[in-house]
């Protein structure tokens, strides 16, 4: 009889993942769909421009991206004292997409005259010295997972908190600060990279690919586990910061967490340094012994590990180059980063030249030295810094077609490319551009950058965050009109 029960339980819990997975299936396909419509009909700032001007919108209920309204960027009226946590606080050019955003972020919000202290993991390497005395570092030693100690953080929160005046605001990245402490706080915000519910789509692409020597692995079923424990303690948190459209619309379906608790703020990055400049990237193919005969330059940046999809691109490029000559005598593929693919890639021949990991200077002459950047990833989590970058510096961009991805960024054919992940359908995307030439991928480009320019510099997701911020803080900074007041 305990047999047949356990029978029963195993065979409910497998049944319960399934419908989980089919579920998030149809989501992932309705939201798709839902998205290539939207994104033809008018813009949330054509909405807003459309509305009388004595016709003010409570910004805790504005359902959009907040990058594409138009905030002030005279000096703030109020400066605010920001409690900041995040496991990472990393140098300037060595940082993963969490870090690099805390770092982006938080610097500038430093710079406009807010008052910020971090809470992070002590490090062996000394803290860049920054041009502002604002910015204040409360190191703890790192738990042996490499989490911040919650007890050392929250004693060191309190003593801050209660030194001075207290913390307007307190910004988490992710699980920084964890749901035990975060429920005692009232006015903080959580961002969040990625969420569980997300990832499903990433192990069901994990499955398809796996080689039938690998072993299945149970990732969908305990994904599915540890998406009900997210949405029962992501409550805690008072307000949620999501990096994508499609991350947004997830916690507000599904993790039902009401609409005026969660906000929509795409990631952005420096314009300054991404930007288009031809004599760098010419410059850039010099150096490396890229030939100008070579009317094609792929490029492929970030870490170079399976979950990156760096396994599909291999096999792409390697049946691509040992059946089209056309291909390997008039293109090249660039590599910029580290990982174990880097090596196999090596191995393609001498039209894969592997680079190695870039400071953010170099990173910014190599998207000026290629034509299209690619971006094969199979994680279904936030936005990919890289390729805002590219489309800052006026690169057409290929990508997964993951709901992240063609709901934010690649809305349309228009800026590039987008493929379902497998070694077909990326091999059509590569010949797709490479049959396009030079001119058709330069006008994607240009439609590229002016979407980037608008949505994606760290100008904009600053002046988001900043007004979120003060708004939390105070009701009066809720009220926007559509002039940007």
């Amino acid at each position: 009889m305990s047999m047949a029960r356990d029978r029963i339980s195993i065979f409910s819990f497998q049944y319960l993942s399934y419908v989980v997975i089919i579920l998030s299936i149809c989501s992932l396909i309705l939201f798709l769909s839902w998205s290539h419509y939207c994104n033809y009909c008018y813009s949330p700032y054509q909405i807003i421009i459309a509305q009388k001007q004595n016709q003010p919108i409570n910004l805790l209920s504005y359902p959009f991206a907040w990058n594409h309204l138009i905030f002030s960027s005279d000096p703030p009226k109020r400066f605010l004292k920001i409690a900041l946590f995040v496991k990472k606080w990393p140098q300037k050019s060595h940082a993963g997409g969490l870090e690099r955003h805390a770092l982006t972020l938080h610097l500038a919000l430093a710079r406009r005259g807010h008052d910020l202290h971090i809470f992070t993991t002590s490090t062996n390497s000394s803290i860049s010295n920054y041009s502002t005395d604002n910015l204040h570092f409360h190191f703890s030693k790192p738990t042996p997972g490499g989490y911040l100690d919650q007890a050392v953080v929250w004693e060191q929160f309190q003593a801050q908190n209660s030194t001075g005046k207290p913390f307007d605001i307190v910004h988490t990245e992710s699980v920084g600060l964890r749901y035990t402490r975060a429920r005692y706080v009232t006015n903080l915000a959580v961002t969040w990279h990625g969420i569980a519910y997300e990832t499903i789509h990433s192990d069901i692409i994990q499955e398809l690919l796996r080689t039938p020597q690998e072993p299945q692995t149970k990732a969908l079923a305990e994904r599915a586990i540890k998406v009900v424990e997210e949405v029962k303690f992501f409550p805690n948190y008072a307000h949620h910061v999501a990096t994508s459209d499609h991350a947004g619309d997830i916690l507000k379906r599904v993790y039902m967490i009401p609409e005026e608790r969660v906000h929509i703020i795409l990631n952005g990055v420096d314009q300054e340094v991404f930007r288009p400049d031809i004599s760098k990237g010419k410059e850039f193919k010099q150096r490396h012994g890229i030939p100008d005969s070579k009317s094609l330059v792929i490029g492929l940046a970030g870490r170079l590990v399976k979950d990156k999809g760096h396994p599909l691109m291999f096999e792409a490029l390697k049946q691509i180059m040992a059946e089209n000559s056309t291909f390997q005598d008039s293109s090249m593929v660039l590599v910029a980063g580290d990982g174990p693919w880097g090596a196999r890639y090596r191995d393609l021949g001498p039209n894969i030249l592997v680079l190695g990991p870039l400071e953010q200077a170099e990173l910014a002459s190599f998207y000026n030295a290629i034509d299209i950047f690619v971006n094969p990833t199979l994680r279904a989590q936030g936005l990919d810094h890289t390729l805002l970058e590219a489309m800052l510096t006026g690169k057409p961009v290929m990508a997964t077609g993951l709901a992240s991805i063609v709901g934010s960024v690649i809305v349309g054919s228009e800026m590039g490319y987008t493929f379902s992940p497998n070694v077909t359908y990326l091999k059509k995307a590569i010949y797709d551009l490479s049959d396009g030439g030079k001119e058709v991928l330069d006008k994607k480009g240009q439609v590229a950058r002016q979407r980037g320019l608008q949505l994606f510099t760290s100008t904009k997701m600053v002046a988001a965050y900043e007004r979120l911020f003060l708004c939390i803080s105070s009701a009066k900074y809720c009220e926007y009109r559509p002039s940007g007041s």
